[in-house]
């Protein structure tokens, strides 16, 4: 080591060695998790080896399905009747989330299908098509498939749209195309998809995250089942569809939510939906106990946000606590059936496992609204069966202010204008009084969303300014130093609790831009709240 030979060597040392120490404060390690996606045909973080798990319900896609078409139980077309039965197998997904390539399609029956938009089949046999798959020119990704012909008495069933390649069986998070890049034990996606449920590249992105939040996969936003009759199933022709349609509601079964925490190796987050009756959550969680890994202890919450108008879950809390006469008031009559209900559930999950130290029991809050905190942890002694009080700390431009965005470096000022309700400053003084009421009844305070929430309310399109300054920040390299602080700042606050990142790959849209990263395979130097992030892994 050189000698130190005068002042201003040993002071840009010290800077250096603080900017060092600096940096490593910034990559500390804190439980980072993240939210699932809804499953649709929109899915950029394209979950699942076979695509038409996720592809819209044929009675569903009024534009391709033509006619009047019988369906049998799992939402297959048993008889066309003239018509055509037609889906959105992917649709307006970026290019770069699937690969190129030729993709298998199997199927039960007999029948005649054709493929449209960037795929078209190159080669057919019974129960078998190999459809090439390219992204178009503009640089989306759409797969239609239309069933044109079907034998009544032995109807197209069990399509499945297959990733082309497969893996090595030693390694699941990664593709490969062929058996010339595995050492004899490759798995083609083809003869072993019975096997190989998750896309490895969708499994590669989400194995860094400890906790996996199951709210939207599960489907269970503005969900109205009540029975464990009524839940998805393994057999479902697809996952996808609308939230909820009176019979049934997209999302997966909770066998591919245990399956995928079992093959992740990490810790669900598992949330009830809000009308189902008791027989359901016991099965639920009978269901978890048997089959998730023993050493994982899932998170247990019921229904999500609802406080939140935006969701059903809302007005019924409200009209059961009202029914129960739990309150004159209809909001806290709504806020003291959230309570008495998560209860509930915990004592029933408790019953099935034994004990309450095997889960982890969190009761959801109001991330702005603090006073709502205790009302919440009081309400039956609510604090002394919760083990953790939940919120969603976000960072934005409030809409009174919206209006002084005229470029990107704008809103980049406002989040650090005090002025702005919402600005980091501020945000950091909501979790300060959170963290003190959570603190008051000794419950742990974790975040199951946060981050950004950059939207512009009442705009249609990601043109309709001030959108396109909205999305460029997402997208500027600032925003990767915002969230460090951002979560510097959680951590320094709450002691390094979990901190649940909102959400996997989505593209921007008119009501946000709410993907850490734009799609599934997108480059991480493309993605600055994902560079972000990955400092704390």
């Amino acid at each position: 080591m050189l000698p130190i030979t005068n002042f201003r060597t040993a002071l840009i040392i010290l800077v250096s060695a603080g900017s060092f120490l600096l940096s490593l404060q910034a990559q500390a390690k804190m439980p980072i998790g993240i939210n699932t996606n809804e499953v649709t045909h929109q899915d950029a973080s394209a979950p699942f080896v076979d695509l038409f798990k996720m592809s819209l319900p044929f009675a569903e896609s009024n534009r391709l399905t033509k006619g009047y078409i019988e369906y049998d139980i799992n939402g297959w077309p048993s008889n066309l009747k003239g018509g055509v039965a037609g889906s959105n197998v992917v649709h307006w997904v970026p290019a770069g989330t699937l690969p190129d390539g030729n993709y298998t399609v199997l199927y039960d029956g007999e029948g005649q299908m054709v493929y449209g938009a960037d795929a078209k089949a190159v080669r057919s046999s019974p129960g078998k098509d190999i459809v090439q798959v390219r992204a178009g020119a503009d640089r989306w990704l759409k797969i239609t498939l239309e069933i044109k012909r079907s034998n009544p008495q032995n109807y197209i069933r069990n399509i499945r749209f297959l990733l082309p390649g497969g893996i090595c069986a030693n390694n699941p998070f990664k593709r490969v195309n062929s058996a010339q890049q595995c050492k004899g034990n490759y798995q083609s996606f083809e003869k072993y998809h019975k096997h190989i449920l998750f896309n490895p590249d969708y499994l590669n992105f989400m194995r860094r995250f400890k906790v996996i939040r199951m709210m939207n996969i599960s489907g269970i936003t503005r969900n109205r089942l009540t029975e464990w009759s009524q839940m998805p199933r393994m057999e479902d022709a697809t996952w996808a569809g609308s939230e909820w349609d009176g019979i049934r509601s997209r999302g997966v079964p909770v066998e591919v939510m245990v399956k995928l925490a079992n093959k992740l190796n990490a810790t669900p987050w598992f949330n009830i939906p809000q009308e189902a009756d008791n027989a359901l959550v016991q099965k639920f969680a009978t269901y978890v106990k048997e089959n998730l890994r023993p050493h994982l202890k899932p998170y247990l919450e019921y229904t999500n946000e609802a406080w939140n108008s935006a969701f059903s879950s809302a007005a019924y809390t409200k009209d059961m606590g009202l029914k129960l006469g739990l309150d004159r008031d209809r909001a806290q009559a709504g806020h003291k059936y959230y309570v008495r209900r998560s209860l509930e559930i915990f004592n029933i999950w408790k019953q099935v496992y034994g004990t309450h130290q095997r889960f982890t029991r969190v009761l959801g809050g109001w991330s702005a609204n603090p006073r709502l905190t205790p009302i919440l942890l009081s309400y039956m002694g609510a604090h002394k069966q919760v083990d953790a009080f939940a919120i969603a700390p976000y960072f934005f431009v409030h809409q009174r202010n919206l209006h002084e965005v005229k470029s990107v470096p704008d809103v980049f000022r406002l989040l650090k204008d005090d002025k702005n309700p919402y600005s980091m400053n501020n945000v950091y003084n909501m979790l300060r009084r959170q963290k003190a009421e959570a603190d008051k009844f000794g419950v742990k305070l974790i975040a199951y969303e946060g981050g950004q929430h950059l939207v512009a309310k009442g705009t249609r399109s990601t043109k309709d300014l001030p959108n396109p300054y909205l999305i460029g920040a997402n997208r500027a390299n600032p925003m990767e130093t915002m969230y460090v602080e951002f979560l510097n700042n959680w951590k320094q606050i709450t002691g390094s609790q979990l901190f649940v990142t909102f959400s996997a790959p989505r593209p921007p849209q008119f009501f946000g831009s709410w993907g850490i990263k734009e799609y599934l395979n997108q480059p991480d130097s493309k993605a600055p709240k994902y560079r972000g992030i990955a400092r704390f892994f």
